[in-house]
């Protein structure tokens, strides 16, 4: 789906105060690979993307791998062996991040000729079973992309039991642990983009980590990047149109990159 929006003024700022928490951190002195894939066709400010996150990563950190404008095959076999790559040097791996950028909807991205991907398939990849490099280490997801058809206009306003008796010693891990996925939008709803300034979770992430930089953990990170979104006014078609970030984690500790 192709989204323009416009940002024509935003909320005053506010202060705020960073307080140190009292997880653990991910040690993330090994290496940071990333993967970065976008669909630039019938995408305008797709560029930007590419360029802002590029910056981002760089400043992160993260050795990225790119992936442009991919059919469904490429991407699934650059994907895999971007995992196989983090397999075979598993103990020099320290965080994995891959972004996600193209058209979408519920459950599924889209590649340049329209055929669907499913994210829960591309997320079970990297799982504590498929990659076990990546075991107990942050996983990040930044998808950016639709996740249906629904426009949000935004409101007016004033101002199961557990068996404690297991006596298994043998130590295990959930299939699914140490993710951190971040979308644009809600479930079911449009995502936006700028045909200049590129997609509108993008620019704020950037806008946040220039005014921040590191200091904060990645879920605090991304609330903020959510306060700028959710108090900016946007427009689609001279109708205003409002967006919220959603954040899924099974982190275990914090991440500081």
């Amino acid at each position: 789906m192709k989204i323009h929006s416009v940002i024509p003024r935003k909320i005053s700022k506010r202060s705020f105060d960073c307080v140190e928490g009292e997880l653990d951190r991910y040690d993330l002195s090994g290496q940071r690979r990333a993967f970065l894939m976008c669909v630039k066709k019938n995408r305008s400010g797709a560029n930007r993307d590419i360029t802002l996150m590029k910056e981002w990563l760089g400043q992160c950190q993260f050795e990225d791998t790119l992936c442009i404008d991919p059919d469904k095959m490429e991407l699934l076999g650059k994907i895999t062996s971007f995992r196989d790559e983090l397999n075979a040097i598993k103990d020099e791996i320290g965080c994995c991040l891959v972004t996600l950028m193209s058209h979408g909807e519920k459950g599924f991205i889209k590649m340049k000729d329209g055929e669907k991907v499913s994210l829960e398939d591309i997320f079970e990849m990297f799982n504590n079973k498929n990659c076990p490099a990546l075991q107990e280490k942050p996983k990040i997801f930044i998808i950016q992309a639709c996740r249906g058809e629904r426009k949000d206009n935004g409101v007016e306003t004033d101002d199961e039991a557990m068996d404690t008796d297991d006596i298994s010693e043998t130590r295990r891990l959930p299939t699914f642990s140490d993710y951190f996925i971040i979308y644009p939008t809600q479930a079911d709803h449009v995502a936006l983009r700028h045909p200049r300034n590129g997609s509108v979770m993008i620019e704020a992430m950037i806008e946040v980590f220039k005014q921040y930089g590191n200091k904060w953990h990645i879920a605090d990170f991304f609330t903020r990047v959510n306060n700028i979104v959710v108090h900016t006014e946007f427009h689609l078609h001279k109708e205003p149109i409002k967006v919220s970030l959603v954040m899924e984690s099974t982190l275990t500790k914090s991440v500081y990159f």
